[in-house]
């Protein structure tokens, strides 16, 4: 049963938000290890390019000046010479990165020293690092393909493991709507774990109980005060009769009946708090059953019934009596309901429409559908977001009144297995719709 709306804002699911959150780190990971083996490897390749061309010309030089003859790879003053190299300071041995593609030579390493003083031939060798660079290239290939194929089987596995924590949240988060909903048994229990999840399941339940145990004490104390109540308030009515008639014994008359109906309102409260109540259903035309609910409550309220020959209407309640026959006549649509309870709930919501909205108020029967409407300023957004409550009216705006008839009609409704909606029309106005079941 639906007695007012709670918004639901669009959300994501978290068990792809935790997926996604482990496949951007995942990712992020590999990165950073893939650029760090880079460099790694390149900075390695080029030590040990410079490593090798350093000792070579130191060998080469060596046979040089012993033979006067150059070694393999060696050459005097080649023509590919970086120009670092051409005219070095000093006899010492030198290297330089070169970064050019010479045909099948790639990226290579120089190194050259003079052969005797100034002016004399720069003997060089040079170290091709193509090789090396192309298996660094196939190096970054192999790692990218097995990141690929890691991330496609770690991914499922993050989505299943996300999916085990929001199932266990969503097990919290069912009883929580249901204990909102009113249902103070409802209880997640163990979740399968022994983390957060479990902390915070284990702490929806202790609440749970402590409120069950508040809302106990307060219903007991309702019914308590409205039986003990209820004798005073019958005699205060009886000593109300022995008045001598005059303005006086009115006054009081009406006040006694108006904390009478309180305390009536209370025990009944009472009773659908404890699922005491039980409906004694029976077949009636709903029509009927709405037009003399309108009736007794001695309210000018436009009563329309949607019938198979057209909607029959009736304005007020001496109209509502006189349309008696042509209700019965034209109204096809039959309900099986408990008619009493039934009566309580329209003649609350068209006690509500006058008591805090605007006249005309408008009863509709349609189906299986009775629309309450009113023209006044609307039920106020608290009481559309959570609910009708007790000894609250929604807004000083709305008049005066303790709050009962709406929590006595949605608790009649819940009984009755129906569905009581609450809204404002877009024009202005309270709208209360009661949907009964087929």
């Amino acid at each position: 049963m639906r007695g007012f709306r709670r918004p639901r804002p669009a959300r994501a699911s978290l068990r792809w938000k935790i997926a996604a959150l482990a496949a951007a780190t995942a990712c992020l990971v590999v990165a950073a290890v893939g650029v760090l083996v880079h460099l790694w490897t390149a900075r390695d390749i080029r030590s040990r390019a410079e490593a090798q061309a350093f000792n070579a010309v130191y060998s080469a030089m060596d046979v040089y000046r012993r033979t006067g003859t150059l070694a393999d790879g060696a050459e005097l003053d080649p023509a590919e010479l970086p120009a670092e190299l051409r005219h070095p300071a000093d006899d010492a041995r030198h290297t330089v990165h070169d970064g050019r593609v010479d045909g099948p030579l790639g990226p290579s390493v120089w190194a050259a020293q003079r052969t005797a003083g100034p002016g004399s031939p720069v003997l060089a060798v040079r170290v091709n690092t193509g090789p090396q660079l192309y298996g660094l290239h196939r190096l970054d290939l192999t790692m990218t393909v097995a990141s690929l194929v890691a991330l496609a089987a770690a991914t499922p596995l993050a989505v299943y493991g996300a999916g085990l924590v929001a199932r266990r949240l969503r097990q919290v988060s069912e009883t929580a709507v249901r204990i909102s909903a009113g249902d103070l048994d409802a209880r997640t229990g163990p979740t399968g774990g022994n983390d957060e999840v479990a902390d915070i399941a284990a702490t929806v339940d202790l609440m749970a109980d402590s409120l069950g145990r508040r809302l106990r004490t307060e219903r007991q104390f309702t019914a308590d005060v409205a039986h003990e109540l209820r004798t005073p308030v019958g005699g205060l009515l009886a000593t109300a009769d022995l008045l001598p008639p005059g303005e006086t014994e009115d006054l009081l008359r009406a006040r006694v009946r108006d904390l009478r109906a309180l305390v009536e309102d209370l025990l009944e409260i009472s009773r659908l708090d404890a699922g005491a109540e039980q409906p004694v259903r029976a077949r009636v035309p709903l029509g009927e059953v709405v037009a003399d609910a309108v009736a007794r409550t001695g309210l000018d309220a436009e009563v329309t019934v949607a019938a198979a020959h057209g909607p029959a209407a009736a304005h007020g309640p001496e109209d509502a009596h006189r349309s008696e026959d042509a209700h019965r006549s034209e109204d096809a649509t039959t309900v099986e309901t408990d008619p009493r309870r039934l009566e309580r709930i329209v003649s609350n919501l068209v006690v509500n429409a006058h008591r805090h909205g605007r006249a005309p108020v408008r009863v509709t029967v349609e189906g299986r559908t009775v629309v309450v409407r009113d023209h006044g300023l609307g039920f106020p957004a608290d009481l559309l977001l959570h609910g009708p409550r007790r000894f609250h009216s929604g807004a000083a705006e709305r008049g005066s009144g303790h709050g009962l008839g709406l929590t006595i009609a949605l608790g009649q409704a819940r009984l009755l297995g129906a569905e009581l909606h609450l809204d404002n029309a877009p024009d202005g106005g309270a709208v209360a719709t009661l949907r009964l079941p087929a």
